[in-house]
C-alpha cells in the first residue's frame, strides 16, 4: 500500500549554492498525491511536482521548475523519501533550494525513521522492468542500464546483505526490488581515479549510503564560485578533494576565499571536518544522487541498475526514459 508520514518534521541549514538560511518542512499528503514541493516564500505559495519531466537544470544538482518557479538541490531529500518508502508528501521550503545540511541524506532519513509512516488506502504502483533499457552519453562516456529484477531465489540471497535499521515502533518499510552497481571515474586524478559501490537493496540505504556526502574537487571551486554557485559550501557540508598539485600561492588564495586553513600544496588528500565514512564514500554518494534522481520517476522501481560515471544530467535523461514506461 502507499504510505505517507505519520507526523511533520522540519530541517534547517544554509543552501549550498545560495548560502541562504533555509528551512524545509515535510508534511503528510493523501494517497495519489505523490511528492510535491511548495515555495512558501513566493506570492501564492506555488507548488511544483517532483517529476523527472519537471527538471530544468542538472549542472550542479537537480532543479525542478514550473514556469518561473524553481527549486534546487532536491536530490538528497528525494533519495531519503524514495528509499524509506514515502509515496506521498508535501514539502514546503522558504527559498529557492533545499538546505544542504551536511551534504548527505542522513538527517532526512533520521527524521523519517523518527516520525514513522502511515499506511494509506490505495495500492502502491510499481514500475517493474521487463526488458533491458539503456541510456548512453557518447560525449561524456557515461551510461546507465537497467535489467529485469532478480528472481525470487536470487533476491533471497541478496537480502542477506541488506538489513534495514528502522527503530520500533516505526512503520517505515522501503519498497523492495531495486539494486545498483555504480562505477565512478575521474580521468587525470592522482587521488581518486576509479571507485565502485554496490547497493543490494533499498533496505541498505539508511545504514550504508545515507551518510555519504557530496564532494567537490579543489580545482573546480574557483570556476563554480565565478558561476555564482556553492556560495554556501564549506568543509561542514562537502568532501573537498585535493587531487592535482597546485602552486602554493594559488592554493593559499583559494583557502583565504573559503576561510579555511592553509595547507601544504605538495600533499594531496581529502579536506573535511568529519572523517570519511567509507573508503568509497564518493561512489556511495553518486548512488545516493542517482536514487534521488530516480525518485522523480514517481513510483518504486523493480530492476537492477548498472551505472558508469553517473551524474545528474544522465540520471535525469535515464529517469525520463523510465517515466515514459509507466
Amino acid at each position: 500500500m502507499q504510505h505517507t508520514l505519520l507526523a511533520p518534521f522540519s530541517l534547517s541549514s544554509k543552501g549550498l549554492h545560495t548560502g541562504l538560511d533555509l528551512t524545509v518542512t515535510f508534511l503528510a499528503a493523501p494517497s495519489g498525491h505523490g511528492i510535491q514541493v511548495q515555495r512558501i516564500d513566493l506570492p501564492g505559495e506555488p507548488v511544483v511536482k517532483a517529476s523527472a519531466n519537471q527538471v530544468v537544470d542538472t549542472s550542479r544538482g537537480t532543479v525542478i521548475a514550473e514556469g518561473d518557479v524553481r527549486i534546487s538541490t532536491i536530490e538528497h531529500a528525494m533519495a531519503a523519501l524514495f528509499c524509506c518508502g514515502v509515496d506521498n508528501c508535501l514539502i514546503q521550503v522558504n527559498g529557492p533550494e533545499f538546505p544542504i545540511l551536511d551534504g548527505s541524506s542522513r538527517f532526512y532519513v533520521r527524521e523519517i525513521l523518527r516520525v514513522g509512516l502511515l499506511e494509506q488506502d490505495a495500492p502502491r504502483q510499481y514500475l517493474t522492468i521487463a526488458e533491458p533499457l539503456e541510456y548512453r552519453d557518447e560525449k561524456s562516456g557515461s551510461w546507465l542500464r537497467i535489467l529485469p529484477p532478480l528472481t525470487a531465489d536470487e533476491a533471497e540471497d541478496e537480502a542477506h546483505e541488506c538489513q534495514f535499521a528502522a527503530p520500533s515502533p516505526s512503520t517505515v518499510a522501503p519498497p523492495a526490488g531495486l539494486s545498483i552497481d555504480a562505477t565512478i571515474y575521474f580521468e587525470g586524478s592522482e587521488l581518486i581515479t576509479t571507485q565502485q559501490a554496490h547497493l543490494p537493496g533499498l533496505c541498505c540505504f539508511a545504514t550504508d549510503f545515507a551518510a555519504a556526502r557530496t564532494f567537490v574537487f579543489v580545482r573546480e571551486i574557483a570556476p563554480l564560485l565565478q558561476m555564482g554557485l556553492i556560495r554556501g559550501g564549506d568543509l561542514t557540508n562537502a568532501l573537498v578533494i585535493y587531487d592535482r598539485p597546485m602552486q602554493q600561492a594559488e592554493l593559499d588564495q583559494l583557502a583565504d576565499t573559503l576561510g579555511t586553513p592553509h595547507r601544504d600544496a605538495s600533499h594531496l588528500g581529502f579536506l573535511q571536518i568529519r572523517p570519511l565514512q567509507w573508503e568509497n564514500e564518493p561512489a556511495r554518494h553518486k548512488i545516493l544522487d542517482l536514487l534521488g534522481d530516480l525518485a522523480l520517476v514517481g513510483c518504486p522501481i523493480r530492476g537492477r541498475i548498472e551505472a558508469y560515471k553517473p551524474g545528474h544530467t544522465v540520471n535525469n535523461r535515464f529517469a525520463r526514459q523510465l517515466q515514459a514506461l509507466r
